[in-house]
């Protein structure tokens, strides 16, 4: 991956997480004004995705070529910061409902809270068709799609044959419709990366996918198709199983914002050199806001509603909206530094542990045969 690519798709995970930032803090208790570039929540998801896909893809391909390495790096990546933030929100959430219940009325819940903190830990908060709320946590429900994207694409590259298809088919069982419904948007990342076509693509040609994509991308959000799609959802599945669906009843029209992503980034790859001259002065900036981009988007719902309870002020006017911002942003540098700081940590443990257990598998009498 070239260094120009790598600060674009840096830029676009950044602005992604800034996206479904505004998307939710589009409340007219904190502001009486409809926030702009505020609904482009899920769209911003959708585009985590396929970069989630391309770039596990990439570093598999070109590091993380062993299933120790490859978890002990996973695993550091989502519970370094993911067992802090599941245990401190119901404790936000409390405080901050003690201090203005109206805000958090239909955000979180308190109820089966052991529960709760179990699934979201082991993942299993949107398997089938349920959706277990992981307090006010909402954007939590993508992590549990991804994690299990990660265990499919390691299953897939780790093993082959019979065994292969037996996890592949064990996964289906366990997580169910909803998370396989969008599993072919994630899989658009590895395609990209793996496709040999693509990463011949031409200069011209890449022009052309990556200004036809942005314009594409504004139509698709101009006129709200995903909304289209779960229309086209309800009619084929039910309103019942609409409903159980959650998050995945767009998924329609998720595959053709996925394609336009993808399109995106294939584009812009082909076009590095020329976005590098913008890009490249901006590198340090650019690299600092991106290693604080999975704490912002997994910490900002439920710091959200504590600051906008704890801090008292007027939503006709600016003031508020930006002293609330302004402390989520200030509480995730925080955070960041202390669990992205550390994460290295976590991750030679776990690699020590991983690899211990590949030597003991390999010492016993099965091993030898």
């Amino acid at each position: 991956m070239s260094r120009e690519f790598s600060l674009y798709l840096d830029a676009v995970r950044f602005l992604a997480a800034l996206m479904v930032v505004f998307y939710h803090m589009n409340m007219r208790w904190l502001s009486t004004a409809i926030l702009p570039l505020s609904d482009h929540g899920h769209a911003a998801v959708m585009v985590f995705f396929v970069l989630s896909g391309y770039v596990i893809s990439y570093i598999h391909a070109k590091r993380e070529n062993t299933p120790a390495e490859y978890w002990a790096s996973r695993l550091s990546r989502f519970y370094s910061l993911a067992i802090p933030v599941v245990l401190l929100t119901p404790l936000l959430d409390l405080a901050g409902a003690a201090l203005r219940p109206d805000i958090y009325e239909g955000w979180t819940t308190h109820g089966l809270a052991p529960l709760r903190i179990v699934t979201s830990l082991a993942w299993l908060n949107e398997v089938w068709t349920i959706s277990i709320m992981s307090f006010s946590n909402t954007p939590y429900w993508s992590l549990c799609y991804e994690m299990w994207y990660y265990i499919m694409f390691a299953v897939c590259v780790f093993t082959a044959g019979r065994t292969r298809l037996l996890l592949l088919a064990a996964c289906a069982l366990v997580v169910g419709p909803k998370i396989l419904l969008l599993a072919p948007v994630w899989a658009m990342g590895v395609v990209l990366h793996r496709w040999q076509l693509l990463q011949r693509t031409s200069f011209n040609t890449g022009l052309a996918l990556f200004a036809g994509s942005l314009v594409a991308f504004g139509l698709f959000q101009h006129y709200r198709l995903t909304d289209l799609g779960s229309a086209w959802m309800r009619t084929l599945v039910g309103e019942a199983l609409h409903h159980q669906l959650t998050f995945s009843r767009f998924a329609l029209t998720d595959y053709l914002l996925g394609l336009i992503v993808a399109a995106n980034f294939a584009g812009a790859r082909a076009i590095a050199p020329v976005l590098g001259r913008v890009l490249l002065p901006l590198e340090r900036p650019i690299r600092w806001l991106a290693g604080y981009t999975f704490s912002l988007y997994l910490m900002h719902q439920p710091l959200l509603l504590f600051f906008g309870a704890a801090i008292s002020g007027d939503p006709r006017g600016p003031l508020y909206f930006i002293e609330v911002l302004g402390a989520i942003l200030v509480a995730v540098w925080l955070a960041g530094s202390l669990t992205e700081g550390r994460r290295h940590l976590l991750r030679a443990w776990l690699l020590a542990r991983l690899q211990s257990l590949h030597g003991l598998r390999r010492l016993a009498p099965w091993g030898t045969r």
